[in-house]
């Protein structure tokens, strides 16, 4: 069955919490997107909001508007929205209901877990919907600890780390791992958050659903199940949060459990306070940069820009400036393509090297 699914996204589209959202309309994996609902952008297109291209995916102020709009009949609801405290608000819980009653199946990436709640369930059955929460972590009696068993993977293993939550890092480890593809590497992307998992990700799990004891050793585990089942030439894991974060540690789990040997650092320029976190200044890129490398005994090997905010002008000047103060390939792979960046991981791991020659 096709799914045509509506994503809600009520006065966050376009915004850091609507990045489950923006990541759909992006790159929608398994879903065929019909509409966004957030009622302050109704009556725009979704990719023009988010990226000044048009993309016939309309934004609606409410369900009914959203389902009378779509081109196909929804059969998928999607929770777009990523709030900070990750739990329901009443409104938002209401149209869940509703979306179950118009015969749409839930997927929900919050921390509230809709398949527990008595009364959501009962509905679900009701209405002959399903409900995924898609950060429900397995039962615990089959969490893994840290093995060791990373230590033997021999493919490159990059991360994509940031400076900040919800400044684009899902969204370069994607198109860098497409290019790869592109270029004939056998790549693995092994998802660490919720819209990649959404999207259909192979591998991957949500870290911020488990103890971080438990964190380091799930994210060894699909990595290494990556690499077992695939034989990829690279794997590119996900990042999260950023490791300075006052708030946040799962960068910490990614550097211990997946043991990258390189880095690829994801940054807003444009940014100068922590985004859920106003009372916090933003790192600056030499701090993160030195306490990435000190603490995952890792390399930073390229800088990617989230262009927030920023003229087109500001952005070129920025990518100049950082590339002579920091001697390594910098770029915006929304507006910029991951050329830079891929180039990059060729020439750090010979192994890609030898590869490259095989493909030409």
């Amino acid at each position: 069955m096709k799914k045509y699914a509506i994503v809600y996204c009520e006065h966050q589209f376009g915004s850091m919490d609507g990045k489950t959202a923006n990541g759909l309309v992006r790159d929608s994996g398994l879903y065929d997107i019909v509409a966004v609902i957030d009622s302050t952008k109704a009556g725009q297109d979704a990719g023009e909001v988010l990226d000044q291209k048009k993309n016939g995916i309309p934004i609606c102020k409410n369900l009914q508007d959203a389902i009378a709009s779509a081109k196909e009949k929804p059969n998928y609801f999607i929770l777009g929205i990523a709030p900070a405290n990750a739990f329901l608000q009443k409104e938002e819980r209401q149209v869940i209901i509703e979306a179950m009653e118009a015969g749409m199946h839930i997927v929900n990436p919050l921390q509230e877990f809709l398949t527990e709640d008595e009364e959501m369930m009962a509905l679900a059955k009701r209405y002959g919907v399903t409900i995924r929460d898609v950060r429900k972590p397995r039962p615990k009696k089959e969490w893994t600890l840290f093995t060791g068993r990373i230590l033997q993977v021999k493919t490159p293993i990059v991360a994509v780390l940031g400076t900040d939550g919800a400044c684009g890092k899902r969204t370069t480890a994607m198109i860098v791992a497409k290019e790869m593809q592109k270029r004939g590497y056998k790549t693995a992307f092994v998802a660490t958050g919720q819209t990649g998992l959404i999207q259909g990700a192979s591998y991957g799990f949500a870290m911020d659903a488990f103890p971080l004891q438990y964190m380091i050793g799930e994210l060894e585990r699909e990595v290494v199940r990556a690499y077992e089942t695939e034989r990829p030439d690279i794997i590119i894991v996900e990042g999260q949060g950023a490791l300075s974060h006052p708030a946040y540690v799962s960068s910490a789990g990614i550097l211990k459990g997946a043991r990258p040997q390189a880095v690829i650092l994801q940054h807003p320029p444009k940014r100068k306070v922590l985004g859920d976190f106003p009372f916090v200044d933003m790192p600056t890129v030499e701090s993160e940069i030195a306490l990435i490398e000190h603490f995952g005994k890792t390399k930073v090997v390229a800088i990617t820009l989230n262009h927030e905010g920023m003229t087109d002008d500001e952005l070129k000047r920025t990518i100049d400036e950082y590339e002579r103060t920091f001697h390594m390939p910098v770029t915006d792979v929304l507006k910029y393509g991951a050329d830079k960046v891929v180039d990059r991981l060729i020439d750090y791991f010979p192994s890609l090297q030898k590869r490259e020659v095989a493909v030409s």
